[in-house]
C-alpha cells in the first residue's frame, strides 16, 4: 500500500482515481446499469453500489466516534467475515438508485471525506492508535486512518474501473 507524506497528497490521490473511475460511467446508458457482462462480477450498478457503501462505512465509524459512539466494524449488523452478505447489502440498499443518483451519492462521499481529512490533524491521520474505529477493525495489524481511506478510495477505484471498463468492451 502506498504511504503519504501529506494530506495534500491523500487527497489528490483520490481525486485522480476518483475523477478516471467516475468517468468509465459516462458512455453507460441507464437501461443497462443492471445488465450483467460474461467474467465481470458486477453489474455498473453494483460496482458504483459498493463505492458507495465502503465510503458511507468510512464516513460513519469517524462520525460515531466523533459522537462518542463505540463503533462496530465493518457495520453494526455485519462482521469481518460476512463481507459476501455486506455487499448484497450494499447492492439490495444503492443499486436500485440511476447511476446519475449513485454518481452524486459517491460524489458526495467524497467530498466528505475530503473534509475528514482537512478535520484531522497530521497525526490523526498518519499516526497508528488515533481512532478506536481503526484499532479495532483489525486484529493483529496496525493500521493508521489514511490506509482505511486509501482502502476504500484509491484501491477499490483503480480496481474498479479495471471492471467496468471490462463490462464496457463486452456489453456496449
Amino acid at each position: 500500500m502506498r504511504g503519504y507524506t501529506s494530506k495534500e497528497e491523500l487527497k489528490e490521490e483520490i481525486k485522480k482515481t476518483y475523477e478516471k473511475y467516475i468517468a468509465e460511467f459516462e458512455a453507460i446508458p441507464e437501461h443497462m446499469k443492471a445488465s450483467r457482462a460474461d467474467e465481470v462480477d458486477r453489474t455498473p450498478a453494483e460496482n458504483l453500489a459498493y463505492q458507495v457503501g465502503w465510503t458511507t462505512l468510512v464516513l460513519g465509524w469517524e462520525r460515531a466516534e466523533q459522537n462518542g459512539a463505540e463503533v462496530k466494524t465493518p457495520s453494526d449488523q455485519f462482521k469481518w467475515n460476512q463481507l459476501g452478505e455486506l455487499y448484497q447489502w450494499f447492492s439490495d440498499t444503492y443499486a436500485g438508485l440511476s447511476l446519475a443518483e449513485l454518481q452524486d451519492k459517491l460524489d458526495a462521499n467524497i467530498q466528505a471525506i475530503y473534509q475528514m481529512i482537512d478535520s484531522m490533524s497530521d497525526d490523526e491521520l498518519f499516526l497508528p492508535h488515533q481512532r478506536k474505529w481503526a484499532d479495532s477493525a483489525t486484529k493483529s495489524a496496525v493500521w493508521e486512518v489514511y490506509k482505511f481511506i486509501h482502502v476504500n478510495t484509491v484501491a477499490p477505484f483503480g480496481t474498479f474501473r479495471t471492471k467496468i471498463r471490462k463490462w464496457k468492451k463486452n456489453m456496449l
